[in-house]
């Protein structure tokens, strides 16, 4: 008889209490408000709650390893940047989770959009003038950075790389200082959001010499691609994803990966989406666990060849 009761895993029985979705940074930022927008349509879809909850620490890896180390039932999912999942881990000498491993894949939501931008009265207007400003300048193009092994640090070193563009980079403690100083002119370049960017282009207190993104961004149409400037090869993981806890049932994957492919396609979470200059995504979980591995290894070795120290 003990047996004949259904387990809270099932399928069938799924989802019969809220959803957590974890994010590892804090309320207000790109990541959060994504989750907040799916949240809303997932939560349509299944006819369940779904609550998010911020763990702002370490740079996403509390909520990684509370991933890792949740329930695997479906209740407790993490929305994270592709990039950044894979980066904690390959930096640290002793990481709290494993960034394949210690997720369950259900599917990519959004890619997110970046921007290689200057101070409005620069001299720079493209890429190409980059590493020719850098080389005239002593020490190098002053390149501002939201943290140490953050996506648009990696994505920066990597353009550094191709374009032989000297530069020091100057590290903050996220996003908005190091917006404050680039507008004010004491950065020479950095590598922010969409989002972040947009009221800055558009009273034109910046420059975008490039979109880091797979099209050009309404707000800024003439501005090329990184792959139409000929520089494609800098970009850095721009998806990010939804998993579970790892042993989480197939079936509620499933489950999970059908609410979050059906929310993808609602016209008003696509409307939000896209006035941040993000673009929707969806995949499998297989494709998705592909998406991981590859990212896994690629981000080693990019840390390895940049010569990031561990932590």
């Amino acid at each position: 008889m003990l047996l004949a009761v259904p387990s809270p895993g099932r399928a069938q029985d799924f989802p019969n209490r809220p959803i957590t979705i974890l994010v590892g940074l804090a309320a207000g930022g790109v990541t959060d408000v994504m989750a907040r927008l799916y949240a809303e349509a997932v939560s349509r879809k299944l006819g369940q709650s779904v609550i998010v909850e911020n763990r702002p620490a370490a740079s996403g890896a509390v909520a990684a390893a509370a991933l890792q180390n949740a329930q695997p039932d479906g209740y407790t999912l993490l929305l994270f940047s592709g990039a950044q999942h894979a980066t904690i881990p390959a930096l640290a000498s002793a990481a709290s989770y494993d960034p394949v491993k210690g997720a369950q894949p259900i599917s990519t939501v959004f890619n997110f959009t970046g921007i290689v931008a200057v101070p409005a009265d620069s001299p720079v207007k493209s890429i190409k003038e980059l590493a020719a400003f850098a080389k005239g300048k002593a020490g190098g193009a002053n390149f501002g950075s939201p943290g140490v092994g953050t996506p648009s640090h990696l994505a920066a070193a990597k353009l550094l790389v191709l374009t032989g563009a000297p530069a020091q980079f100057i590290h903050y403690k996220g996003g908005a200082p190091m917006m404050a100083d680039l507008v004010a002119g004491r950065l020479d370049i950095a590598w922010p959001s969409a989002p972040a960017a947009k009221s800055f282009l558009i009273d034109n207190k910046l420059r975008a010499l490039a979109i880091d993104g797979p099209q050009r961004w309404a707000v800024i149409p003439d501005v090329p691609t990184l792959k139409e400037a000929g520089f494609g090869e800098a970009s850095v993981a721009n998806w990010f994803a939804v998993a579970a806890a790892p042993g989480t049932p197939e079936p509620v994957i499933q489950t999970l990966n059908a609410a979050f492919a059906e929310a993808a396609r609602d016209p008003e979470l696509k409307r939000k989406v896209e006035e941040f200059g993000m673009t929707l995504a969806t995949s499998t979980p297989g494709e998705l666990g592909r998406l991981m591995e590859k990212e896994a290894i690629e981000i080693r070795e990019l840390v390895r060849k940049l010569g990031l120290k561990q932590q």
